[in-house]
């Protein structure tokens, strides 16, 4: 099925022997100007030291996309339609839900209970089920089976997917005896049915989360999903009202029953909190709440804490947040002798010792569970899941949830959750501390994309500091486990701030900080600031541990920043390890890795069998896998082979010119054009589908166009 064999051999040759599949065979061209240009003028500006007999001209786009099959290069069907000029009709809503009504009752929507038991009646709801129960029909418009082997035909049970596996002919030739198929996952951190529906109906209580609110004198009211009760699921986070129905910006000064108009907030709270917890079901274990409850507030003003209405908060000074002391709320902290606290103790709380630990960042779409498993192997001690939204989760998507799911194999595993007030991301880290199993939770306040910017998130968050205080206090003293902050150097560019806060967000309860190098303006371009990282280390108290990010691209990078600044603790690595994610192998063993691209192969290998083991093995899952695995191809051509090099070892910031491998499979894998991903993904998936198209989500750069020149 492959397109291209991996190549036996990785010595170096001459261009003319191994061109481009898709190309005619190199012929010397006149002297291009990057070859009038020595290394050390490339690097000036950026570009890619290569060696000159591996140089070429840039690939015509025109005569490589005529040649691709089936419609499959993206840019191609973009071309099309710009030069015939028409535009497709959008459909209406009756139109779709007449065509989707139309694809159930396709022979390809075959029941999954049919499927798995390979049995017509196999299913409980007979012929009141709204999918196909005709096994021979589905059998014979299914896709033909892939090359390869069932990635769970190693489990002791069958596989999940039954007849609708792509490698069915792999599969054991008995038929189960019933239809109770279960697939043996060594995936934990999974969303129960009961537990989504209880987040559906927003019927799910917070205790923890409500009564650290009421500690802290934040209003929090008792839901934050306004969808959840609709059961619709939005798959698409950023299609969704992710954070408007969050609302955590006011005093609560006043009682919230007639009965407690006299009390002060804190009695009242003791009081829900007292309700709630007699009202536990007595089969939910109750240990951590236990843990939490045999303590005293502290009297001590400064953690006590103001947060008011947008008209109340212009009127309080600056330094009142840096110092957490206001009298209102200060006296109301203190009017009682005895109070329950539900901070936990410091030595009830798990440390995890970031300290010369490599780090793999939250990646979103990318750091999915198959990626953190190769990084795993090749490496990584220490993975995070992709960012979750709090509002999402609370509402109980299933898309979102996926994002906190964690393999065996991840030892130290933390989760990654965004949101913009203190009650919406309070009560999500008491839902992840029930029904999860992570070693740390870390809150992003440096997420630089617009939707999350707009909704008063990510990195808007470095602009209201009352708010990043109010966020951390209520969920350091909700967790259990460590909670750790992600942030940049703040919001504009030349205006650094953390540097002001970081002894701060320690107060708060924050157990690490991680630094990305970076302004939000600043998005990706230009180079991370290291010098600014280091200041903020050495103005970090000696138990907050600092972890610097951005910009490293091999084991000297990481070497020089760890040796400018012993104080740190590690490095955190994010789109080096999207690009070679055996930079945790250069690493830990100090040398420059000359991988050949058979070697390369065999990961992307990998990473398709932990995709389909973690997506499945069904047309579906096939897909799945394939648009995960062109989207991390996006950043895999970037890299250049030690071995063609003048200078090493490369920089995040050097943009590749066109260049031959050293072999067809080397020069594949360096194309920037999607028809070549694709081909790759076909040597391992299969034909793609008719008139199928791929755009990177992604298309953030390292390099500023107007400052490299």
């Amino acid at each position: 099925m492959g397109i291209l064999p991996p190549a036996e051999s990785n010595e170096a040759t001459s261009p003319n022997d191994g061109f481009h599949p898709l190309e005619k065979p190199y012929q010397s061209p006149p002297k291009l100007a990057v070859e009038l240009r020595t290394p050390e003028d490339l690097i000036a500006k950026a570009i890619a030291p290569v060696k000159v007999e591996y140089l070429r001209p840039p690939p015509s786009r025109t005569a490589l996309t005529a040649k691709v099959e089936g419609g499959a290069d993206n840019d191609a069907a973009e071309r099309k339609t710009t030069t015939s000029g028409v535009i497709k009709e959008k459909k209406s809503k009756r139109q779709l839900k007449k065509e989707r009504k139309q694809e159930q009752k396709s022979a390809l929507h075959i029941c999954s209970e049919v499927a798995k038991c390979g049995k017509a009646d196999g299913c409980r709801f007979g012929e009141n089920c709204r999918f196909n129960h005709d096994i021979a029909a589905f059998l014979a418009q299914k896709p033909a089976d892939l090359e390869g082997v069932c990635p769970f035909v190693t489990f002791e049970e069958l596989c999940p997917y039954g007849i609708t596996c792509r490698f069915l002919n792999t599969h054991k030739e008995h038929t189960p005896e019933s239809c109770d198929i279960s697939k043996k996952s060594s995936e934990i951190n999974v969303l129960k049915k009961d537990l989504q529906k209880l987040l559906w109906k927003n019927k799910f209580s917070f205790p923890k989360a409500d009564y650290q609110l009421k500690v802290l004198g934040l209003k929090g009211g008792k839901s934050t999903n306004s969808k959840a009760g609709n059961g619709q699921l939005d798959n698409n986070p950023e299609k969704s009202d992710v954070l408007n129905d969050l609302h955590a910006d006011e005093v609560d000064d006043t009682c919230i029953s007639a009965d407690e108009t006299r009390c002060s907030p804190l009695e009242a709270a003791e009081k829900e909190f007292s309700s709630v917890v007699s009202g536990f079901d007595e089969s939910r274990p109750l240990k951590k709440v236990k843990s939490l409850v045999d303590g005293h507030v502290n009297d001590n003003p400064s953690e006590a804490t103001y947060v008011g209405t947008s008209e109340q908060r212009n009127d309080i000074p600056e330094t009142n947040f840096l110092d957490g002391r206001d009298g209102a709320s200060s006296n109301r902290m203190c009017s009682s002798k005895s109070h329950l606290n539900l901070k936990p103790h410091s030595r009830e709380k798990k440390l995890i010792d970031f300290s010369r630990k490599l780090y793999l960042a939250p990646l979103t779409t990318v750091g999915n569970l198959p990626f953190r498993r190769i990084c795993k192997t090749l490496g990584a001690d220490i993975t995070c899941g992709e960012m979750a939204l709090c509002t999402n989760l609370l509402q109980g998507q299933a898309s979102e949830w996926a994002l906190l799911r964690r393999h065996s194999s991840e030892d130290i595993f933390g989760v990654q959750i965004c949101g913009a007030y203190p009650d919406s991301v309070a009560r999500t880290v008491e839902l992840i501390d029930q029904h999860c199993e992570v070693d740390f939770i870390d809150i992003n306040m440096g997420c630089p994309i617009d939707i999350i910017v707009n909704k008063g998130a990510g990195s808007s968050l470095l602009t209201k500091p009352m708010r990043m205080k109010s966020i951390i206090q209520a969920a350091s003293g909700t967790t259990v486990v460590p909670l750790t902050i992600k942030v940049r150097t703040g919001f504009f560019e030349g205006r650094n701030r953390i540097d002001s806060l970081i002894s701060n967000i320690y107060d708060w309860g924050a157990g690490a900080i991680t630094v990305h190098g970076r302004s939000r303006q600043q998005r990706y371009s230009k180079l991370s600031d290291w010098n600014y990282i280091y200041q903020c280390t050495n103005k970090a108290p000696a138990d907050l541990q600092v972890l610097g990010n951005g910009d490293i691209f091999s084991y000297c990078d990481y070497n020089k920043h760890m040796s400018d600044c012993p104080e740190l603790s590690t490095c955190m690595i994010a789109r080096g390890a999207l690009i070679k994610p055996w930079i945790f192998t250069e690493i830990k063993e100090q040398r420059h890795w000359d991988i050949s691209s058979s070697e390369r192969l065999n990961i992307i290998r990998d990473f398709v069998n932990f995709g389909l083991e973690h997506w499945g093995s069904d047309t579906k899952g096939v897909e799945t896998t394939r648009h995960f695995l062109l989207e991390w191809l996006s950043y895999t051509h970037r890299y250049i082979p030690v071995g063609i090099l003048d200078i090493i070892p490369q920089r995040l910031n050097w943009r590749p010119p066109s260049y031959f491998g050293r072999d067809d499979l080397e020069t594949l894998m360096a194309s920037d054009s999607a028809a070549d991903w694709i081909r790759i993904s076909e040597m391992l998936l299969g034909k793609v589908p008719e008139s199928f198209t791929f755009a990177p989500k992604h298309k953030s750069n390292a390099y500023d166009t107007a400052e490299n020149g």
